[in-house]
């Protein structure tokens, strides 16, 4: 995968925002979509943020995403 951090930020927060509220995962995707949303204002405003912190929540990200995909099947 060629992206960055950003775009791999964004790619996430939008497919995020798009689980099912009746999914079992909803609660937690959103709770990871406030913080990744912070991040974004952060990087945005030229503010710094911890890549280590960054690259967790995107991994959770995209793990949340997986269950919530599997969940359906």
């Amino acid at each position: 995968m060629d992206e960055t951090p950003f775009d791999q930020l964004k790619l996430v927060l939008a497919r995020l925002e798009r689980i099912s509220a009746d999914s079992v995962w909803a609660h937690r995707a959103s709770g990871v979509r406030g913080a990744l949303l912070r991040m974004l204002d952060k990087l945005e405003n030229g503010r710094p943020v911890h890549s280590s912190n960054l690259k967790r929540l995107i991994e959770l990200g995209f793990f949340i995403l997986e269950q919530s995909a599997r969940e359906k099947f």
